[in-house]
């Protein structure tokens, strides 16, 4: 039998529930990485030029403009950072300072 949208949205709720009271743990959810990030929004959002931000969180320039200019996409690892950098950019700058 397979599930309805219905029974998934009702497992993910009784699942929630049960992490919520301390009954389950939430190491089963999987990490959400988004299909598709506009990267110059990220950067512009921060008031970087092209070369400040490849240059704070060690991308390449050249690769910033590809993604930029819709050439390529980011691969998964690139956007789980670039999504950290846009919730989170102080701690993404701690951890990767000197020191």
């Amino acid at each position: 039998m397979t599930k309805t949208a219905f029974d998934k949205i009702a497992a993910g709720l009784t699942e929630a529930v049960a992490i919520s009271k301390g009954e389950a743990h939430p190491e089963s959810y999987r990490v959400h990485v988004p299909e598709r990030l506009d990267v110059r929004a990220i950067r512009a959002k921060m008031g970087l030029s092209q070369q400040a931000f490849a240059d704070r969180f060690g991308f390449p320039v050249a690769t910033l403009r590809d993604w930029e200019q819709g050439r390529r996409g980011p691969e998964t690892s690139a956007r789980v950072l670039l999504t950290v950098i846009d919730k989170e950019p102080d701690a993404v700058r701690r951890a990767l300072a000197f020191g």
